[in-house]
């Protein structure tokens, strides 16, 4: 799995760099990214960010991230461009909540709870120091 925390503002920059060399297409191709629909401006141009961010990712470790890596959930690449001073889309509002209030509960009260009952001692044989079966009669003394 990769890890993000050696990725450096530098490195996205090289990366940046490398896509506006080869072509947005060329460059996907190269590295077998799809396009991630997650799309960032800097300086005017439009750039891939998970394939931006996987390729700077080669850059820092000598690996560039996979496709599964960056898609897996585990990666918030919008987030870390962010982190690495880029200007990134600001993500959708969350959702109104709904105009019907939620029901409110009554507050929960502790159950009683039963006592603590110690278990009874065992019968002991005096004889031979041997717990006593059920029946009250040692097994081994008769």
């Amino acid at each position: 799995m990769a890890t993000f925390s050696a990725v450096t503002r530098q490195h996205l920059l090289q990366s940046i760099a490398e896509y506006d060399s080869r072509g947005a297409a060329n460059f996907l191709g190269v590295y077998g990214y799809l396009p991630s629909g997650d799309m960032f401006d800097h300086e005017g141009a439009r750039y891939d960010a998970a394939a931006v961010l996987g390729v700077a990712h080669r850059y820092a470790t000598g690996r560039a991230a996979t496709t599964d890596e960056l898609t897996s959930g585990k990666v918030d690449t919008m987030a870390l461009l962010h982190k690495r001073g880029f200007d990134v889309p600001a993500p959708p509002p969350a959702p109104a909540p709904s105009a019907v209030p939620a029901k409110r509960r009554a507050p929960r009260t502790a159950a009683p709870r039963k006592p603590v009952v110690p278990e009874p001692e065992p019968a002991i044989c005096p004889t031979c120091s041997m717990t006593l079966p059920a029946t009250g009669i040692c097994d081994d003394c008769g």
